[in-house]
């Protein structure tokens, strides 16, 4: 049991770690995409940040490696791009599911820029695939995306504080159909983006030909 107990306590600490690193490399990223500092002051920072990097590369996983602080089954992904703390792409968004539904929130800044002061469309898609693949999951039919499609009505406010949404309409044996949008939290009701998801639940054949490695390294994460 003690045993158990540390290793708890060592994957707490080491995801807080991850979380207190990937604030950092969002501050970076963003300070350096809003900065207009003069270009030796930005050769400086360059040379200051690889050498903060190099000591990162001497210990890294492969592709296939499940990542040490992940729990798949407990839905715990630290680098996802979207809501992973650790993450320097992700805003990252917070979300709250259950019952076929989410709910998210997040700011995002000049990073995320496509147009000036907008958001690219690329971004809303990654956002809304990731609040649909939560609602579907949520509602217990948990699948790959199949399909998206979107619908750009007005352009998304950087640095504007967003609300999503996503909600499952319609299960069929595996496949699964959901919609969510895009609005700022000011106005929660007027859609900027929407997007419709069709969801398709892997057989189990398929889902270790395309995960066997990493559902590997989460079982074997759990019993230790």
């Amino acid at each position: 049991m003690t045993d158990g107990l540390r290793s708890a306590d060592r994957l707490l600490e080491r995801r807080e770690a991850i979380g207190d690193l990937g604030d950092a490399m969002r501050l970076l990223i963003e300070q350096a995409t809003a900065t207009e500092a003069p270009a030796e002051e930005l050769r400086r920072a360059a040379d200051r940040i690889r050498q903060a990097t190099a000591p990162l590369g001497e210990q890294v996983r492969r592709r296939g490696r499940l990542a040490g602080a992940d729990d798949l089954r407990g839905g715990v992904r630290m680098y996802n791009p979207v809501i992973g703390a650790g993450s320097a792409l992700a805003p990252p968004v917070r979300i709250e599911s259950a019952d076929g539904t989410a709910t998210g929130f997040c700011t995002l800044g000049l990073a995320y820029e496509g147009p000036p002061t907008y958001a690219h469309g690329g971004v809303s898609a990654l956002l809304l695939d990731q609040m649909l693949g939560h609602a579907v999951t949520s509602s217990g039919n948990p699948g790959m995306t199949a399909q998206l499609e979107m619908a750009y009505r007005k352009p998304v406010p950087l640095l504007t504080p967003l609300r999503l949404t996503a909600t499952v309409h319609h299960v069929e044996g595996r496949r699964v159909t959901a919609t969510g949008s895009i609005a700022t939290a000011e106005r929660p009701d007027d859609a900027l983006v929407t997007a419709t998801g069709l969801f398709v639940a892997l057989r189990a054949g398929q889902a270790q030909e395309l995960f066997g490695s990493v559902l590997a390294d989460d079982r074997e994460s759990r019993a230790s």
